[in-house]
């Protein structure tokens, strides 16, 4: 099971998704401040210095900001986000980390 979290002074948020292997991603960041209108969800398992199996999903944009179901296919995944002009938020360098 997805353990859920919170980083509200950073504007994420995880919490579990109806499918065991899947976390619901909310996302209203410094991206999402700055006026993205499209914001993309950068994941994928392995370290933290070395990802695999590296997916990036468009985010749905809602009354709450962004928001995407992402697999977590290991014990842990990594993610960060990104705009369509290629800014990134990646939580000055050290991403978000979701646990099983």
């Amino acid at each position: 099971m997805i353990k859920g979290w919170c980083d509200d002074h950073k504007g994420v948020e995880v919490k579990p998704s109806a499918f065991t292997n899947e976390a619901h991603v909310f996302y209203k960041g410094l991206l999402a401040k700055s006026g993205a209108t499209d914001v993309y969800c950068h994941h994928g398992s392995g370290s933290s210095n070395y990802w695999t199996s590296v997916s990036t999903v468009k985010m749905d944009k809602t009354h709450k900001g962004f928001e995407k179901d992402i697999k977590v296919n290991n014990s842990r995944a990594f993610l960060c986000f990104k705009d369509s002009a290629n800014n990134w938020d990646n939580n000055s360098g050290y991403n978000w980390t979701i646990y099983q």
